[in-house]
Order: structure tokens, then C-alpha cells, then sequence
């Protein structure tokens, strides 16, 4: 899985309106606290907006709060507003690939894959990660031996 900057930013953008929750926060407050382009950041509140993510008060005393609580709110549907399904296979759904001969079972391989993923990124909260609580199966993972090795 690759995270582009567009989703590395909603996610942090996201984080900052979590630690703030129930707050509004200005996207120029937003975009300073985690150093990222506020017109790029505007682009980014309107996908979660659009998904339902966040919600949008005009205004002096306007800005963006998340829509529901930190608790409520996991880091894939984060993703996913603003990248779309997180699990591709050359534009295609896992399920959705077909292979002849010997890689027949490949299809299969890439729903684990999706699966995988899906038990972290839709398994950890906003609140999980500003809290620095992540669940124990997902702790586990960090604690791997060659977790933090890069291949």
C-alpha cells in the first residue's frame, strides 16, 4: 500500500480536528500545526466533508470539526474519502481480478492482502492514535522484528 501525500495529510489533518473534538478548527490553524500547504489541506477538508467525515461552519468563528467522535471515526475511512478503495489491483477490486493457469489463485491472495489491511486501517480509531492507544493486535505488529526494517 502506498499513502500519497493527499491521504498522509488527511490523516493528520483529521488528527489535529480529533485532538480538538468537539472544537472547530480554521484550516489556517490546521495547516500551520502540521506544516502542510492550506490550499492543498481546503481540497482535503472538502473530501471529508463530502464523505461525511467532517462538517464545515461558515463564519468569523467558522472552521471544521469532525462529524462524530474520535472513537467513531477509523483511519480507512479517512483513506478512502480521499484516495478511494485502498486494495487495487491495476484499477480493479480484488475480487474482481481473474487469472488463467498458474496464477489461477492469485485473486485469492490479493483478498487476503485487502483483509490485512483492512484489520488495521479499519480497526484503529482517531482517537486510538491520539491517545497513542492502539489496539494489541495492531501493537504487535510494530513489535515484529523486522517491522521497522525497510525492503
Amino acid at each position: 500500500m502506498q499513502i500519497s501525500a493527499r491521504g498522509d495529510y488527511a490523516v493528520r489533518a483529521a488528527l489535529s480536528l480529533a485532538a480538538a473534538y468537539p472544537s472547530l478548527l480554521s484550516t489556517q490553524t490546521i495547516a500551520a500545526e502540521q506544516d502542510m500547504p492550506r490550499k492543498f489541506l481546503e481540497a482535503i477538508l472538502a473530501d471529508l466533508r463530502r464523505a461525511g467525515i467532517v462538517r464545515a461552519q461558515r463564519g468569523a468563528e467558522g472552521g471544521y470539526a469532525l462529524a462524530q467522535s474520535p472513537r467513531e471515526v477509523t483511519i480507512g475511512a479517512v483513506l478512502r474519502a480521499v484516495e478511494g478503495p485502498l486494495a487495487g489491483v491495476r484499477g480493479l477490486r480484488p475480487e474482481e481480478t481473474h487469472y488463467d493457469g498458474v496464477a489461477q489463485h492469485l485473486p485469492g491472495f490479493w483478498v487476503a492482502v485487502r483483509a490485512s489491511l483492512r484489520q488495521v486501517v479499519d480497526e484503529v480509531s482517531l482517537a486510538d492514535v491520539v491517545n497513542g492507544r492502539l489496539p494489541a493486535h495492531v501493537r504487535r505488529l510494530t513489535a515484529l522484528p523486522d517491522a521497522w526494517e525497510a525492503r
